[in-house]
């Protein structure tokens, strides 16, 4: 086919000048363009993992990684080298910057008068506020965002802990949920189920009606089967029951979403 015959002599073309470009000398006045595509190894993404890696080159990954942040900060002016800001009495209705903390697990803990909770652990990580491009600091691995008043704004560059919050004090914590994938009504909802017996055949985990006849449609938010958690939820009210300051962990009371090693704010 004509098509496929001036298709196949651009392509030689365009090979035959990325080799010259390739064997001569650029010059003064001689630019030369060399497009070349390349594959990638890994399908559609081209990112690179820690399995990649060699054994010798994961300390010199980790040596230039941390040199690097240490050369962002010193180009840089840090914002803790000025004077701190002054600190304003708490008001009713006053809101405080939170923190984003890795979920460890839950364990029991028992008060002085023999009472047992069940805990959830949350070791607070290294975060630094506002943008790190304009103060010179090395991004994170995430960005939360937490809505405060005037009288609780803390100074950009201001690391936090553990000790942020007191035994006693009451929060909110917010995460995404373990993901269940597609399930049916009975695990994402709790639907009783058709009967087992009494001529029921391949019914038995079915929804059953989701409508009347009358209306000839589905009402929107029925309940029905679907992907079933990998959202966000908000535990609200957990209390505080202990503060370890040494490894930054918190003990709030109950669960939490999420599964473990997960970040929650």
């Amino acid at each position: 086919m004509p098509g496929w015959r001036l298709l196949t002599q651009v392509g030689a073309q365009v090979l035959g000048r990325v080799a010259d470009g390739l064997g001569a000398a650029l010059g003064p006045g001689n630019r030369t363009h060399i497009w070349l595509f390349v594959r990638g190894l890994h399908g559609k993404s081209g990112t690179w993992w820690d399995e990649h890696l060699s054994e010798e080159n994961v300390p010199f990954i980790k040596q230039l990684v941390s040199d690097e942040d240490k050369a962002q900060l010193a180009s840089k002016l840090c914002p803790l080298k000025d004077e701190p800001w002054p600190i304003h009495p708490w008001e009713p209705g006053s809101f405080r910057v939170g923190l984003i903390a890795l979920k460890l697990g839950m364990m029991p803990l028992w008060t002085k008068d023999g009472q047992k909770h069940v805990v959830t652990l949350l070791q607070k990580a290294t975060s630094i506020l506002e943008f790190y491009r304009e103060l010179g600091l090395p991004p994170k691995q995430t960005v939360k965002i937490f809505n405060i008043t005037d009288n609780a704004a803390i100074k950009p560059g201001t690391p936090l802990y553990a000790a942020h919050f007191r035994p006693g004090q009451y929060v909110d914590v917010t995460a995404k949920t373990i993901g269940k994938g597609f399930q049916g009504v009975m695990k994402r909802w709790g639907f009783k189920g058709q009967p087992a017996t009494h001529g029921q055949t391949k019914t038995h985990r079915r929804p059953g009606a989701v409508a009347t006849g009358d209306i000839g449609r589905v009402w929107p938010g029925t309940k029905m089967p679907g992907k079933m958690g990998n959202i966000y939820r908000t535990e609200y009210g957990l209390k505080v029951w202990r503060i370890n300051t040494k490894h930054n962990i918190i003990y709030v009371n109950g669960s939490v979403p999420g599964h473990k090693n997960c970040l929650v704010k």
